[in-house]
């Protein structure tokens, strides 16, 4: 680094040295045409004949410069307009040579600093060229002094890139054996699941037939249950007492009155009956009483249905305070229910209630369930364990398989963004990661695209990133972003535009972009101080 600096500084002093020798070789007015570089005076010899530098012809000095254009190739006339193709040198002492076409020699416009091609109008231009050579040598100066700032601080960078990629390395290997020695747990861990298990199953085995003995038994009552309630429900409505039910029978109870309009019609009791004239009891407990008991029970209020039995709230009022208004139907009703109540003594009923519980494991039993919950979490313990260290495996190695630069200078804008506000968005530039846009009002953000690769020219394949497959836009593409990238002594996005729809270019500065490479590139413009 520092022999290269110097070779900076001695390349500036020879540049510098080369601009006096120039002034005054140009003061001494080497003899030469004008508009003639100092290269090519040594091809105008006033003492002898002019030969085109194309060879097409050879003319007498005194037509060099006279106006008028011989030569095919215009080098007769370099001082004057005469020939559309020709070359005027500017001179331009104390700061940068330049040559200009011909057409552009006393057009009223001064292109030279030095005003040598409006000689035609000397009193049209200035002399400025002192004042822009010293202004471009201070501005040489400045960026050379941020180039040498960058330069140290990208050094850093890839010191701090090395260092992590070694860390990452150590950390792999250590992760490695960390992840075989997680292989082996986890398959010891499932051996004495496994075998845990198996004791568990064992001894559960008892109380799985204790609990499907008891579930029968359950099913059984509810069963038992449920034809005795059907019986019953026969017995009442079977008022003729034949064993029979007939749909005359149903068209007497309120409580078959689909339609809510105050009688069941045949429609409607034959509904119940499975579209029968008459059922037995055995079909009635089969077959009807699925259709029958949801009824019986809305009216009884055990059961919300989406079928409201029909009742006169008013009259209800009216039967609590004088039951002597209440109406015959209902006296009727009630009769039939006091009859099937006294039948009901005559049936078996069910036990309501419930089979009784399992009875409680005892404690070698629960010794062993203990023990197998254990051996399945630990077994869970090291599942998980695996998962976390393959992860960490994961990360590591796509960072160590990521191109950091030649140096790992770039490494150290991993895990790190950048954001860029204009007068409507935030832009954000996570290197390595992804590009981001999110409008000022703070509401939802859009990936503009995620890290592909280095997309720069095979000279210098760092000098532009490519951020790809972010958000569609609406009837469009998905989101790109191109992030060109050069030196500056900070890290910092300097500009955000989308030339084309959906695809975006961030300018990106950073001291890792502070190489060699870059700083020829803005060099180029110094060495013709």
């Amino acid at each position: 680094m520092y022999n290269y600096e110097k070779l900076i500084r001695i390349l500036y002093l020879i540049t510098s040295l080369s601009l006096l020798v120039i002034s005054e070789i140009c003061g001494s007015e080497v003899p030469r045409p004008h508009g003639v570089s100092l290269s090519r005076a040594p091809l105008y010899r006033p003492d002898k004949n002019f030969t085109c530098f194309d060879n097409s012809k050879t003319i007498p000095y005194s037509q060099v410069n006279d106006d008028f254009c011989d030569c095919p190739d215009a080098s007769d006339e370099p001082g004057t307009s005469a020939c559309a193709e020709g070359i005027f040198y500017c001179v331009n002492a104390g700061y940068r040579p330049m040559n200009i076409g011909s057409d552009r020699v006393n057009d009223g416009i001064c292109d030279c600093c030095d005003g040598s091609d409006e000689y035609a109008n000397t009193n049209k231009c200035i002399n400025n060229c002192v004042e822009l050579g010293r202004s471009a040598r201070e501005e040489a100066m400045q960026k050379e002094e941020l180039l040498k700032a960058g330069r140290q601080l990208r050094e850093q960078f890839s010191q701090e890139g090395i260092q992590r990629k070694q860390q990452k390395k150590e950390k792999l290997l250590e992760l490695t054996k960390n992840l075989e020695e997680a292989k082996r747990v986890k398959a010891e861990k499932e051996k004495l699941k496994n075998e845990a298990e198996e004791l568990e199953s064992n001894a559960l085995d008892y109380y799985r037939k204790l609990e499907e003995e008891e579930n029968n038994q359950k099913a059984q009552a509810e069963a038992l249950k449920n034809k005795n309630e059907a019986l019953l429900a026969f017995d009442r409505y079977d008022e003729n007492k034949d064993g029979k039910i007939a749909f005359s029978e149903l068209q007497q109870y309120q409580t078959f009155d689909k339609d809510k309009n105050g009688e069941v019609s045949e429609e409607e009791a034959k509904y119940f009956l499975n579209d029968l004239d008459e059922m037995d009891s055995e079909n009635f407990c089969t077959v009807a009483w699925d259709r029958v008991k949801p009824y019986i029970m809305i009216e009884e209020g055990k059961f919300k249905g989406t079928v409201e039995p029909t009742y006169d709230e008013t009259a209800e009022d009216d039967a609590e305070n004088n039951e002597e208004h209440a109406d015959e139907e209902k006296e009727e009703e009630e009769e039939s229910e006091a009859e099937a109540e006294a039948q009901e003594e005559e049936i078996p009923a069910t036990p309501e209630e419930e089979v009784p519980p399992s009875k409680q494991y005892d404690q070698e039993t629960r010794k062993l369930m203990d023990a197998a919950n254990e051996a399945r979490n630990e077994f869970a313990d090291a599942e998980s364990s695996i998962k976390e260290l393959e992860g960490e495996v994961r990360n590591i190695q796509k960072y160590l398989d990521e191109d950091f630069g030649p140096d790992e200078e770039y490494a150290a804008l991993h895990g790190h963004c950048f954001e860029y506000t204009d007068y409507e968005y935030t832009y954000k530039l996570c290197p390595f990661d992804r590009t981001i846009q999110q409008p000022k009002s703070g509401s939802m953000e859009t990936r503009l695209g995620s890290w592909s690769k280095w997309l720069g020219p095979d000279h210098n394949k760092y000098e532009s990133m490519l951020y790809e497959h972010g958000q569609a836009c609406w009837n469009g593409p998905e989101r790109s972003t191109v992030v060109k990238v050069a030196c500056g002594s900070d890290n910092k996005i300097t500009s955000v535009t989308e030339p084309n729809k959906c695809e975006y270019v961030f300018e990106f500065l950073t001291p890792a972009a502070c190489s060699e490479v870059h700083g020829e590139g803005g060099d180029k413009g110094h060495d013709e101080l």
